[in-house]
């Protein structure tokens, strides 16, 4: 029998179903499945009248000596589908099935199994399923012709022999996103637009928790019944109170638990009983107090996932979505309706931003307090958010990524339409990295977190008003199609601090046309200043202010443009936030206000107490922007790789060294190979005489460097330029003299042409995955920090990105008359690279330290390379709950 990993994972409807290997005490349950499947169904599965066929099969499944692999799927407990293959005998292709229970039918339980099914075979060598249907069978049929997988038909009589090739392609990529998409969403509209819902713990005394979550159910309207459950009660806030769920006698979609952490799992076992969609564990003693919290945690998550419920905590302040009139929270005041949504692992972070955002009149379309976060998290809420069409911005507070990798897949996809802003907090970062490689130095977790953020378009800030200030820009204006900034205003200091925020934040203050500063001329009055900024001086009235802003959007060199207003000169505050409104009404570029000292949204446009707040959020703005605007290109993989050599050297390496370790230079160079990186030629020497031969033989002048050590440099590991085997001798006993029984030999290279020291390296973070890096190299790699990070896989633009970010790209293209460098062959590297590491996360670490670029080409003259045991890569293919 097969070892499919166990899991949970999402069908059509929402409905939870658990996935696991089939096992032989499941017979009684199969025999049970076949006497539920109708004639119907068996005679399509099984090509014969009547069920004895389909008994003796379950008999053999389950029997010792059958040698397919199988899995089952259970909803609420109970077996519904089973699903096999068994490989022919030289493994090339496998005969594949799938029986599922008439009840539940047309939910996407097969296509489902049938993707883990083709993850597995290919995982095991097979590369080609083969399904025997009958033409009648029209559902089969198009379960097999959707799965996203090439696949061809034969046709025999009334029998159609389909053939699925199993290697991936990117229409399985997008059927199967479009799929876990479509799951997750349904899955979450019951429990952020319910039918009803109930209170378990709702309070009479109101300073209680469960008191004030029925108050705003209450006070919000909720449009459907609301039960309170409470077996002391017979009314709370003149609702009738039941003693139970199972007294209520209606359906309930939603529960919202407000009791004592020890009652909870007694709740969530009631809720599973009575089909309720989701709970809402308000409750606090759960992980955050420990081991037994977290066992308690894991027991509620367990109870749910069997039940088929969604489970938004627990210890969290609940949840809100204003176009469904549901306030299941405790906070203490409604959140007005609006186009943010707001995610927050921190109640206390949570309620500050909800506060602060009523007070900016920044509406909310819904809002989640994710607490302890063990089953909906923010990958489920991208989901739900991206097709919500009263969301048009999404803002996230995050503690910790359960699966970063996801995060940033589905990011980057709701990103092109939708702006993301997000904190993530943790940045700090300690510990010893002395026997760690370059790159392993540079990628601390908030390296990891940025380069996810970035790659997926997340517009990352760091604080909580921050992130106000950019969403609330970005759900009432149009997108910046540039950073370029007119500043219209009454102060003339403010608006200095503005132009010089500008330049800190990359956005450009430039000169208005000649036209527009004769317009301006011709209506303002003498003393105004009109080049840009244009200064109204402090007698500058709301009429002058609202043609100025006019004027200056209707010139071509201008992007956005920051109205600046002090009060209460020129014609007061309230005259100058009409006209404010009034500029904004009629543009359809950005328009932002910095009204000194008063934060605030006037008609649409986002208005700032200090015009540095009102830089930067169109500074973030027109970041995003710009990600948006960039055309999505298709990764190719290099050509000339060899995965299956890579595999097995790795494979081998790591059976003679089961911990891991830092390969010598030779296997480093052989892995290397495999993937067509280019290495400069070189010797290995375990004796001063050794290296003097190995140098005569390659020429001189060579390089001598000692193996062994991580950071050669440091520890007096590497002498260049030597001419002569004396001097290489002499430099061999030195290096050994100095190191000691560390030095476990050295390499001999040649000394190679002049050119820029590139570092290109890679890192395998435990929760993020593979890293790549590209920076300033040789010994300076660490101590100027000029460097850039991607997760791979890398395009060539990708790689060319990296490669601009960094301070010394310039010397790379001919700086003060320095020989132009061949940047496309560093990118090749990079590339090249970033699928090895993707490939293979055995790789631990990496280091090309430095890669020579020269006008000829790049080559690595120096490489580390550590291996350590790892399982394999979770595949994005596999569609499952975390």
């Amino acid at each position: 029998m097969a070892s499919f990993d166990e899991c949970d994972a999402l069908l059509r409807n929402g409905e939870i179903a658990h996935v696991r290997p089939l096992r032989g005490t499941d017979r009684a349950a199969l025999h049970d499945l076949v006497d539920r499947t109708s004639a119907r169904s068996a005679y399509l599965r099984f090509f014969t009248a009547g069920r004895a066929t389909a008994h003796r099969y379950m008999d053999r499944l389950t029997g010792p000596d059958h040698r397919g692999h199988a899995q089952v799927a259970l909803l609420a407990d109970k077996l519904v589908a089973v699903a096999e293959y068994i490989p022919d005998e030289d493994r090339h292709s496998a005969d594949v099935s799938v029986l599922i229970d008439d009840r539940v039918h047309g939910r996407g339980l097969g296509t489902l199994l049938l993707e883990h099914l083709a993850l597995d075979a290919a995982a095991r060598g097979v590369s080609e399923l083969v399904a025997d249907v009958l033409t009648g069978n029209g559902a089969m049929l198009k379960v097999l012709a959707d799965l996203g997988l090439a696949a061809t038909r034969e046709f025999a009589g009334d029998e159609v022999r389909v053939r699925i090739d199993l290697r991936p392609t990117d229409t399985l990529t997008a059927a199967i996103e479009r799929r876990d998409h479509e799951a997750e969403r349904a899955s979450l509209a019951r429990v952020l637009s319910p039918r009803s819902v109930a209170v378990v713990g709702a309070s009479r005394e109101p300073d209680r928790v469960g008191h004030r979550l029925l108050g705003n159910l209450l006070d919000g309207a909720f449009p459907g019944p609301v039960y309170p459950v409470n077996p002391k009660a017979a009314q709370i806030l003149g609702v009738t109170a039941y003693p139970d769920l199972s007294s209520i006698g209606e359906p309930v979609d939603l529960v919202v638990v407000a009791t004592p952490a020890s009652a909870v799992l007694d709740v969530a076992r009631e809720c599973a009983g009575h089909g309720v969609a989701g709970l809402v564990v308000v409750s606090a003693g759960f992980a955050e107090t420990g081991p037994r919290g977290a066992a308690r945690q894991a027991e509620l998550l367990r109870v749910c996932r069997s039940g088929g419920m969604r489970l938004i905590g627990p210890n969290c302040l609940g949840i809100v979505n204003t176009g469904a009139a549901l306030n299941a929270s405790f906070l203490p005041h409604p959140p007005p309706p609006g186009a943010m949504a707001l995610m927050s692992q921190s109640g206390a972070v949570a309620a500050g931003l909800v506060a602060r955002a009523t007070e900016l009149r920044i509406g909310i379309s819904s809002f989640v307090s994710v607490g302890n976060k063990a089953d909906v998290s923010g990958n489920d809420l991208l989901e739900y958010w991206e097709d919500d069409p009263r969301t048009e911005v999404i803002a996230l507070y995050l503690e910790s990524f359960g699966n970063p990798r996801k995060f940033g897949r589905i990011a980057r996809r709701v990103g092109r339409h939708k702006p993301i802003v997000a904190i993530k907090s943790g940045r700090s970062t300690s510990g010893d990295r002395a026997v760690r490689s370059h790159t392993a130095a540079a990628a601390t977790p908030d390296i990891a977190v940025e380069t996810l953020l970035r790659a997926a378009g997340v517009i990352r800030v760091d604080g909580m008003q921050e992130l106000l200030d950019t969403a609330r820009l970005l759900a009432t204006q149009p997108l910046p199609a540039g950073g370029r900034m007119a500043i219209v205003g009454n102060s003339g200091g403010p608006q200095a601090l503005a132009a010089d925020a500008c330049e800190r934040h990359g956005l450009v203050v430039p000169e208005l046309s000649p036209a527009t500063q004769r317009r301006m001329r011709s209506r303002l009055r003498a003393s105004a200043a009109v080049a840009n900024p244009v200064d109204l001086t402090a007698d500058g009235q709301a009429e002058e202010l609202e043609f100025a802003a006019l004027t200056a959007l209707e010139d071509p060199v201008v992007d956005a443009v920051l109205i600046v207003y002090t009060p209460p000169f020129g014609s007061g505050l309230q005259r100058t936030r009409e006209a404010i409104a009034r500029v904004a009404g009629s543009a359809d570029k950005t328009v932002v206000a910095c009204v000194v000292g008063h934060d605030e949204t006037i008609g649409s446009v986002p208005a700032y107490a200090f015009p540095e707040q009102a830089v930067q959020a169109v500074s973030r703005a027109a970041g995003y922007a710009r990600w948006r605007s960039r055309p999505a290109q298709p990764f190719v993989p290099p050509a000339g790789t060899d995965i299956r050599a890579a595999h097995e050297l790795v494979e081998e390496d790591l059976s003679r060294h089961p911990a891991g370790r830092w390969l010598d230079p030779v296997t480093a160079a052989r892995l290397l190979a495999c993937y067509g990186v280019a290495v400069a030629e070189f010797a290995t020497a375990d004796s001063a005489d050794e290296a003097a031969r190995a140098a005569a033989r390659l020429g001189f002048p060579v390089a001598l460097k000692a193996t062994g050590p991580v950071h050669k440099s440091d520890v007096g590991g590497v002498r260049l330029g030597l001419r002569t085997s004396k001097e290489v001798r002499g430099a061999y006993r030195a290096m050994k003299d100095m190191i000691g029984p560390e030095m476990t030999g050295a390499t001999v290279q040649p000394m190679a042409p002049d050119g820029v020291e590139i570092i290109v390296g890679a890192i395998r973070h435990p929760s993020f995955g593979p890293l790549v890096m590209v920076g300033m190299g040789g010994v300076s790699a660490e101590l100027l920090t000029d460097r850039a990070f991607r997760s791979p896989p890398l395009t060539g633009q990708d790689a060319t990105e990296m490669i601009q970010e960094l301070h010394c790209a310039p010397l790379l293209f001919g700086y003060r008359g320095r020989p132009v460098a061949d940047t496309a062959a560093v990118r090749d590297h990079l590339v090249r690279v970033a699928k090895l590491v993707d490939d293979l996360p055995q790789i631990a670490e990496l280091d090309l330290n430095p890669i020579i670029a020269g006008p000829g080409g790049a080559v690595a003259v120096d490489l580390r390379i550590r291996l350590a045991p790892a399982p394999p890569a979770p595949s994005p293919l596999r569609r499952q709950l975390r």
